[in-house]
């Protein structure tokens, strides 16, 4: 095979690729967002998901795409993990369509001219051509859609020509009969077809390239069935990336494709050459066509996932078993608990209930906070992972809580109702950015250990002093709020008092330090950043303070700016105990650092 040929192939390889990517994007575009709303609406029918992940992953034609939103909906919790086994499942059927479009080329049309009409060679250009008609000339998008169908349609089968035409010299060379007889060894044929389909991430593509080689007589049975069952392993290395950094379940999806096909190629592996050594298959050593290739695929699915059905259950044990839930994927699965519909209607007990999930978010927030300042003190990248994790199911709670009294506001409520629903609504907010500022502080963490920056010890003791405090008032607002303890919610503005003069403080020292040398000038920004995402975390506990001040009906509160405004500047002898408190416990510590 000269290198004219290996460029022609690769060639031929880039316009299948392309064209079955424009053409699934065409697709894609066409359903309207639909075949994702399919999706989502899936029941707990395993028959239903199979349909409909084989429905999609044939339009789309690509079981790879098909997975990929199967992560991203288990990852935005629309799906569960048990809806998932049933498309993924479906999407390993619907897959093999691409195979079946293929096959037409080894149509019989010599005596037929209605049958040459639709053999692709005649069909593809004449799909491009339309295509480009469609595309270039229509304004309309759903028309400029179809027109990205047929041009990705000609430019697929044009690629497949490209290929065929590639390997043709091939045929005649015995080393590429000598190599692909030994492909016939079932585990490097298995390792072969992985391999190549994990490059190119598309079975379709892996299994279009196998079809074109069959061109060349050389591609047998024996040798055509491990590779074949190696691409439905190779196909879930899109899947796999697609749930890094995504949640449990997501991951655990993505375990589950690459087991369900592990496994499946296993048993049928083991049935296969068990019927061959024993009873023997006449077809075994003969040359495999295309339409071999798409019938064995089809086949091997559907097989496979008709023995799976019985033990979806398992696979979801195995994956839950595999990749074990954390304290976040533990809180994830568990945050709506408390929003149930069916309290709406009874606002009264409805508003007790979103008011415990605020609870249990600013307790998520408050120890989110520690675990940031310890990630500040010592890197730790599993720590930020968790932080990470445990802040998206802040936020997450934070929207299923607005919309859940978005819908009570809805209703007839009474003067007190609106009263508790208007604190909780203000409180979330209150707790859902202190959630985002301690995520702000691991992420300068991460920035400084990967630029390699340190702080020195006294920075790092004066970190720990403002960290004792804000936990301090973060501590107040939350069992302030929690207890509904007035007491609790007044200490908290002296506190800030502090905590705002400590703040000043410690970046005047830092800059001392910075001009005599005693810190790097990199640390600088992280360092204030810290101070300033701390500061806000104080300002916002402030905010909870005053909230459950004035919604305890003890004190009308008009504005919230003016009251700290009157209560800073009437030094009450209150206050002023309070502030001297903390005061001598935080400030004259600062001073003997």
């Amino acid at each position: 095979m000269s290198v004219f040929n290996m460029i022609s192939l690769l060639g031929g390889l880039a316009f299948f690729l392309y064209g079955m990517s424009i053409m699934a994007s065409g697709l894609e575009r066409a359903s309207g967002g639909r075949l994702e709303k399919t999706l989502e609406k899936m029941t707990g029918n395993i028959f239903k998901a199979i349909f409909l992940g084989a429905l999609v992953t044939a339009t789309i034609q690509s079981s790879s795409a098909t997975t990929v939103i199967v992560v991203g909906l288990v990852n935005a919790k629309i799906l569960k993990l048990k809806q998932a086994i049933g498309i993924i499942m479906g999407a390993n059927i619907g897959t093999t369509i691409t195979a079946h479009i293929l096959r037409l080329s080894d149509i019989d049309a010599s005596s037929n001219v209605f049958l040459t009409f639709f053999k692709p060679v005649t069909l593809a250009p004449l799909a491009a051509i339309i295509g480009v008609l469609l595309y270039v000339i229509s304004k309309r998008r759903a028309r400029r859609d179809i027109g990205q169908i047929l041009i990705g349609f000609g430019v697929l089968f044009s690629g497949m020509f490209a290929m065929e035409g590639a390997v043709e010299p091939l045929k005649d060379l015995p080393q590429f009969a000598v190599m692909f007889e030994r492909f016939t060894n079932p585990i490097l044929g298995v390792l072969i077809g992985t391999f190549v389909t994990a490059v190119i991430q598309s079975s379709a593509a892996s299994i279009g390239i196998l079809q074109a080689l069959t061109s060349t007589g050389a591609i047998t049975f024996a040798s055509a069935f491990p590779i074949i069952m190696g691409q439905n392993i190779g196909t879930c290395i899109t899947p796999v990336l697609a749930s890094i950094g995504a949640s449990r379940n997501a991951k655990r999806s993505a375990f589950i494709h690459v087991s369900f096909n592990t496994i499946g190629t296993i048993l049928f592996l083991i049935a296969i050459y068990a019927m061959q050594y024993t009873v023997g298959l006449p077809f075994w050593d003969e040359p495999i066509t295309k339409g071999g290739i798409a019938n064995f695929h089809t086949i091997f699915n559907v097989v496979v996932t008709i023995i799976f059905i019985p033990f979806a259950g398992l696979l979801e044990k195995l994956a839950k078993f595999a990749i074990k839930t954390n304290a976040a994927e533990a809180e994830r699965d568990d945050e709506t608990k408390e929003l149930d519909e069916r309290f709406l209607t009874a606002p009264a007990y409805a508003i007790q209930h979103a008011r415990e999930a605020v609870i249990k978010m600013a307790s998520l927030a408050q120890e989110n906070f520690g675990r940031s300042i310890e990630i500040a003190q010592s890197y730790d990248a599993k720590k930020l992972e968790l932080l990470r994790e445990i802040e998206d199911v802040i936020d997450r709670l934070q929207g299923r809580i607005d919309s859940y009294l978005l819908k009570l506001a809805n209703k007839e409520l009474t003067e007190s109702e609106n009263t508790a629903l208007s604190e909780v609504l203000q409180v979330v907010n209150e707790f859902e950015r202190i959630g985002d500022l301690a995520n702000n502080i691991g992420d300068c963490a991460q920035e400084m250990f990967e630029k390699g920056i340190v702080f020195s010890g006294i920075a790092m003791r004066e970190l720990e002093l403002l960290r004792d405090a804000v936990g301090e008032i973060l501590a107040f607002a939350v069992d302030g709020y929690t207890h509904r303890d007035i007491k609790l919610a007044e200490t908290v503005e002296p506190l800030e008092a502090v905590i705002n003069i400590l703040v000043e403080a410690l970046k005047l020292k830092h800059s001392e330090r910075l001009r005599s040398g005693e810190c790097s000038v990199d640390s600088a920004f992280p360092y204030v950043q810290i101070l300033y995402n701390m500061e806000r975390i104080a300002d916002h506990c402030s905010n909870v303070g005053v909230h459950v001040i004035s919604y305890s009906g003890q004190v009308v509160i008009a504005d919230r700016h003016e009251f700290l405004r009157e209560l800073r500047n009437s030094q009450s002898d209150e206050f002023r105990e309070k502030f001297e408190l903390y005061d001598m416990k935080y400030y004259e510590r600062l001073k003997n650092i």
